[in-house]
């Protein structure tokens, strides 16, 4: 029996609804041995997946309708059962529903301290275990603003899982728009449905990042369709969400109007209003998690002990400003390869003066790629205080094209962190993160960056091979 390029992806969905659905069980003890040994089975049969899926990337070779159907039908399996289990008892989303409690009832999370006495009494069975509760909400005006709007149906942490996992489903459904509109694969959308991390912290955990991810896509379909106020708008909310995307504003420049970038302030500065204290902006414990948190960030760490820590975000902003700022200087510029192609400004291949397929993420006036956008938030992240595995969220709807596959490789090497929770479990202090978890997670990771460099060099010896 020939085994064919469709029977291989349905034997790695099965082997990842098999180990999802084990990892789910074990979500209890999250970063304990089988929950770890699943995940890993996991991680590394949607790695295998990958490459079935970038084998055939465009429409003359592609996996049939049904392929993809059973791909998001066994996604959502594995997601009904993580959804089932309970957020951990100090889990992010804890506070999520804290906040849109408190605004309901008239209280401003930005100013009340959660294990403040005086305010005792408006905790309920699921907001007394959240984390930090010495310090005020962290999180921006959008954020909130979601809170809000999900504890006014149901207050529950429960409520607030499904809500992320509706947001997840919208970016399927977008995705497979722009997958459609740019000539791309249908199947390329199971590169991002089929990503651990989306099982393990929207269905599992719950995280707000994946409504940030669900907007800056909305921003990014909705510049390839030059509906630029709309764009605007979307990546203001975006960051009114988490404020990763600022690093993306570069990518922005002559693809939108002044106009609509002054309606995009002016929405988010409508967002702050409810939240001002005397007049001042509110940021919360913002300023705290920059100067105390610390967590899988390599190069911040390498750096903290020489560099006062304000500067060192400042960095990390740049990093991720600089490289958003290449890439639109790049994608700006027509491509040239002699006697082959030539990549115009308005996103089409040209063959020997014949117009064909549009490129991936075709913009009317500029071309617009997925990788665009997940870069400079990685390059971000990678210099970043803090990487926990859920901030990979807001790259997962980008990574469609093998342009990505190194971030790919790294929302698989991160899963060692979750060791980290284990530990606490047995009483060790939270933060300390041995030393091998980040030398396996990065060194995967440089070990990969590595061969992808030797295989696209074509005088290397690795690609002759």
């Amino acid at each position: 029996m020939t085994v064919t390029p469709e029977r291989r992806v349905y034997v790695l969905g099965a082997a990842l609804c098999a180990a999802l659905t084990i990892c789910s069980r074990n979500f209890g003890d999250r970063g304990g041995p089988y929950f770890m040994a699943s995940l890993t089975v996991a991680g590394a049969a949607y790695l295998l997946a990958i490459r079935e899926f970038f084998a055939t990337p465009n429409l003359e070779r592609t996996f049939s309708r049904h392929v993809v159907v059973s791909g998001l039908v066994l996604a959502a399996v594995w997601h009904v059962a993580f959804l089932r289990q309970p957020a951990g008892p100090d889990d992010d989303i804890h506070r999520y529903v804290w906040d849109g409690r408190l605004q309901r009832l008239g209280y401003n999370p930005y100013v009340v301290v959660p294990s403040d006495p005086a305010f005792a009494a408006l905790h309920t069975s699921e907001t007394r275990t959240l984390n930090n509760p010495d310090l005020p909400s962290p999180y921006p005006a959008g954020a909130q603003l979601f809170f809000r709007l999900v504890t006014a149906i149901h207050e529950s942490t429960f409520a607030m899982k499904v809500a992320f996992v509706v947001c997840e489903v919208a970016i399927v459904f977008l995705l497979l728009d722009i997958l459609r509109r740019t000539g791309q694969a249908a199947h390329l959308v199971l590169a991002f449905a089929w990503n651990p991390l989306l099982a393990t912290e929207v269905a599992g955990s719950g995280h707000i990042d994946i409504v940030g991810a669900l907007l800056l896509l909305v921003s990014a379909a909705a510049l390839m369709r030059r509906w630029r106020a709309t764009a605007a708008v979307a990546l203001g909310l975006a960051i009114a969400v988490k404020f990763l995307p600022v690093v993306l504003l570069p990518l922005y420049w002559k693809r939108v109007r002044i106009r609509d970038a002054a309606l995009a302030v002016a929405v988010v500065g409508l967002l702050y209003v409810p939240f001002l204290d005397h007049g001042r902006i509110p940021i919360g414990s913002l300023g705290t998690y920059v100067h105390t948190f610390r967590f899988n960030g390599p190069v911040f760490a390498a750096l903290d002990r020489v560099v006062p820590a304000q500067l060192l975000v400042v960095l990390a902003v740049l990093a991720g400003s600089a490289t958003a700022t290449w890439l639109r200087i790049r994608s700006a510029t027509p491509e040239l390869s002699p006697g082959k192609k030539t990549l115009t400004t308005e996103g089409t291949e040209l063959h020997r003066g014949n117009t064909v397929a549009p490129a991936p993420w075709n913009s009317m006036s500029s071309v617009v790629q997925g990788f665009e956008f997940a870069w400079p938030m990685a390059a971000c992240l990678l210099c970043a205080p803090a990487v926990f595995p859920w901030y990979l969220l807001w790259l997962l709807p980008f990574l469609t094209s093998a342009s990505t596959l190194l971030i790919i490789i790294w929302t698989v090497s991160i899963i060692p962190v979750y060791v980290q929770w284990h530990l606490r479990a047995l009483g060790h202090p939270w933060g300390a993160l041995p030393g091998w978890v980040m030398l396996l997670e990065y060194g995967c990771l440089a070990i990969a960056a590595v061969i992808i460099a030797l295989r696209r060099n074509p005088e290397s010896p690795a690609s002759n091979a």
